[in-house]
Formats: C-alpha cells, sequence, structure tokens
C-alpha cells in the first residue's frame, strides 16, 4: 500500500507491505475524559446516534421487523448496533 504522507512526514517511507500489517488491538483500559460524556445522576449516559449505515429486514415466520444499523457518537471504538427502525425514528 502506497500511502499519502503530510510534508511533516516527506522522510518516512511511503509504501508499506501487507505482511508487515498487525491487527490494531485496542485497550480497554485506556482513560475516557469524563467532560465528553453528560453523565446522569444515576452515572448513566445515553449516547446519541451519529447516523444510519444500513437497513435490513428480518423476518420472522410471518412477521416482517425493519432494522437499522447505526453509529453511535461519544463511543471510543465506534461503536455500531442493530436498532429497530420504529425506535430509531423516535429519537
Amino acid at each position: 500500500y502506497q500511502l499519502a504522507l503530510p510534508p511533516s512526514m516527506s522522510g518516512m517511507h511511503d509504501v508499506f507491505h501487507v505482511s508487515q500489517l498487525r491487527k490494531f488491538i485496542p485497550d480497554p483500559f485506556e482513560p475516557v475524559e469524563l467532560e465528553t460524556i453528560d453523565l446522569k445522576a444515576d452515572l448513566t449516559y445515553q449516547p446519541d446516534p451519529v447516523c444510519i449505515v444500513d437497513r435490513d429486514v428480518k423476518t420472522l415466520q410471518s412477521k416482517k421487523i425493519p432494522i437499522v444499523k447505526v453509529e453511535w457518537a461519544q463511543s471510543p471504538d465506534g461503536e455500531f448496533t442493530w436498532e429497530l427502525e420504529s425506535v430509531m425514528m423516535e429519537k
């Protein structure tokens, strides 16, 4: 892979081989800045949905349930979850 590097990194080699790539493992103990999270009195928070990434319809026997894949704000790893479309349209 060849990368477009900023001028400040012009001395760095811009080609990386696939054999040198490693899976990123996030640190679960990385501190979270509490100023960025609005905590309620019971020390819980409700993250805001950023955008709907995907849509699907699940079929349970004769019932069809529309669901959406939602990206959530204030998530350290870009969390995505499947939610009921009707619930997300209320938000």
